[in-house]
C-alpha cells in the first residue's frame, strides 16, 4: 500500500470548530510511519469515507517532534507531545473530538479485527455525532 497521509492541521481548535459547524466530529488518527495497520486504516477506511463526504480526518505522527501545532486550548505544541499527553499506547489510535477537544466517543486503539474494523469505526462515528448534538 502506498503511503497516503492525511493532512496535519496547524490548529486542532480551528479544525474541530470547522467540523463541528458541519455537525461532524474531528477524527484524528495517531499514526507512525511504516505502521501497516495505520496504512490499512487510512487507505481502506478514512480516505474512502472522506471521499464520500462522511467524515473529516487529520493525522498526527506519534514521533513528530518538529511540527508546530496549536492544541485545542490554543497552546503551541507538537504531534509527539499531544500523543504523549493523550496517553497513546499504540498505533493507529483514532480519536473523535468535538470543540474544546472533548472526546465524543471511545477511541479506537490498534486494529483487533480487520473484519469488524469498519463497523467499529461506524459505531464510534455515530456515537460522536450524537454527542456533538447534545
Amino acid at each position: 500500500m502506498a503511503y497516503q497521509p492525511l493532512p496535519t492541521p496547524k490548529s486542532l481548535r480551528a479544525a474541530a470548530d470547522a467540523t463541528a459547524a458541519r455537525g461532524e466530529p474531528l477524527v484524528v488518527i495517531i499514526t507512525l510511519r511504516g505502521c501497516v495497520y495505520c496504512e490499512l486504516v487510512r487507505n481502506s477506511y478514512l480516505h474512502p469515507l472522506m471521499r464520500e463526504g462522511r467524515l473529516i480526518a487529520v493525522q498526527l505522527d506519534l514521533q513528530d517532534k518538529a511540527t508546530a501545532i496549536q492544541d485545542f486550548g490554543g497552546r503551541t505544541t507538537t504531534p509527539a507531545a499531544l500523543a504523549e499527553e493523550w496517553r497513546v499506547r499504540l498505533t493507529p489510535t483514532v480519536f473523535f473530538f468535538g470543540p474544546e477537544g472533548r472526546e465524543l466517543a471511545e477511541r479506537l486503539e490498534g486494529v483487533t479485527s480487520t473484519d469488524f474494523y469498519g463497523s467499529y469505526l461506524d459505531e464510534r462515528l455515530e456515537s460522536a455525532r450524537k454527542a456533538l448534538k447534545r
